[in-house]
């Protein structure tokens, strides 16, 4: 039996517990085998120890990608004011009114579209990050649930044997 760092992924834990069940011996006439309670008990409980960790890990993605979005939406806000800004010392500083307005709504206009780019890009950032996530997180589910199925038929096999 292998021991388990901190941060062993939980797939490679499966992928032990199944190279462990595929290397037992078989019980004749039977599709049962017999493995080492102590070692599969280990990699179980090595299993229930890394799931927190992916998830605090999914929420940290979560947590960056919002922070993403903040920091898009602060810098388009610091854009806007500051385009206003110019915009309104365009407006009193130049003698010709309607060129300072088309200056100053030409500016709102690029700022406009920067701020949507910017969190146009933040959105595609955390939509990216979730998609992976949700998608580990399926892989995870059903590796869990097969763990699970094989584990039952096993109890099941022993139920059956009494």
């Amino acid at each position: 039996m292998s021991e388990h760092p901190r941060g062993e992924s939980l797939l490679a834990i499966l992928e032990e517990l199944a190279a462990v069940l595929a290397n037992s011996r078989t019980v004749p006439m039977s599709a049962s085998v017999l493995v080492n309670r102590a070692e599969v008990l280990a990699l179980l409980d090595a299993a229930r120890a890394v799931v927190p960790a992916q998830v605090a890990e999914a929420d940290e993605i979560v947590a960056g990608a919002r922070g993403v979005v903040e920091r898009a939406n602060d810098q388009a806000a610091r854009i806007m004011a500051d385009a206003e800004g110019r915009a309104r010392e365009l407006v009193e500083k130049e003698s010709l009114v309607v060129a300072a307005k088309e200056r100053a709504a030409a500016i709102i206009a690029d700022a406009e579209q920067e701020a949507r780019r910017l969190t146009d890009q933040a959105n595609d950032y955390c939509d990216r990050q979730l998609a992976q996530l949700e998608i580990e997180l399926g892989q995870i589910a059903k590796q869990v649930k097969a763990g699970r199925t094989i584990i039952q038929a096993r109890l099941e096999g022993r139920e059956g044997d009494r």
